[in-house]
């Protein structure tokens, strides 16, 4: 576990934070005390993100999160997991179930996304085609557009703290990589027609602001599994754990209650 880097911190029953693409731990950092208080609170780096090393063959992140919780000893845990984290968080409750207590996801269904929304398509073909072309700015601007603003407002209606914090991580990602380095990650195979397996309880805590596409993968998600709850923080759009902290905690700790 030697490349890898995680946080661990509190005491009491395991909650996992899962992070964003092209982000890191520390879009938890409004999170992480207050949870600590009464939870163990493990906040680790995705390989090729933040502090854990890149990839130099396969692999898959969901074996990877295994890995650190058996490293760990943990026991089952509750992933919360938005985004990229969410479907990590999912594929595990697929591929280690044991090791899964239950599911929080944010602005994602399953590692499976799609998009049908043409303002979500637009924008998504913006942020890939930054990236085949090897333009990290151009990349992280596409990707703010996409996923921290949202389709009804721009970058400029969000706090410049949150923007900053999100520029920050997103630059510190992209400065690991070189244009053209190959994509080791390997894919949890039909995650969609597996979901309905589940056995363990699956929320959803989405930003109202969001994309059609990425409420309605959480909501769908959901609703396969059939054994939790959506719930909407109004006013924040893909990090509603960023641009209202309290609310997204207060909808967490709804959910963590039922638990």
């Amino acid at each position: 576990m030697d490349d890898q880097f995680w946080i661990d911190t509190g005491a009491g029953r395991p909650l996992v934070f899962l992070h964003g693409g092209i982000l890191d731990h520390r879009m938890w950092d409004d999170q992480i005390p207050v949870f600590a208080e009464d939870y163990r609170v493990i906040a680790p780096d995705a390989r090729g993100h933040g502090r854990t090393a890149n990839a130099t063959g396969p692999y898959r992140r969901t074996d990877d999160l295994a890995a650190l919780l058996r490293h760990l000893e943990t026991g089952p845990a509750i992933l919360v997991g938005l985004s990229m984290g969410g479907a990590t968080a999912v594929d595990t409750a697929l591929e280690h179930p044991e090791l899964v207590a239950a599911v929080v996801v944010s602005g994602v269904g399953t590692s499976e996304p799609y998009f049908e929304d043409p303002w979500s398509r637009e924008a998504f073909a913006e942020m890939t085609a930054a990236m085949a072309a090897g333009d990290p700015e151009g990349s992280i601007e596409a990707h703010m557009r996409f996923a921290a603003a949202g389709p009804d407002r721009t970058v400029d209606d969000l706090d410049p703290q949150v923007v900053r914090r999100l520029y920050d991580m997103a630059r510190g990602t992209f400065r690991k990589h070189t244009a053209g380095e190959p994509d080791w990650t390997t894919p949890v195979p039909d995650t969609w027609a597996r979901a309905a397996g589940i056995e363990v309880p699956v929320h959803a805590v989405n930003g109202g602001a969001d994309s059609p596409d990425h409420i309605g993968m959480a909501e769908r998600l959901v609703g396969v599994v059939g054994t939790g709850r959506a719930i909407t923080v109004d006013g924040a759009a893909h990090y509603p754990n960023m641009e209202r902290p309290e609310a997204f905690d207060e909808a967490l700790r709804t959910i963590l209650a039922t638990l």
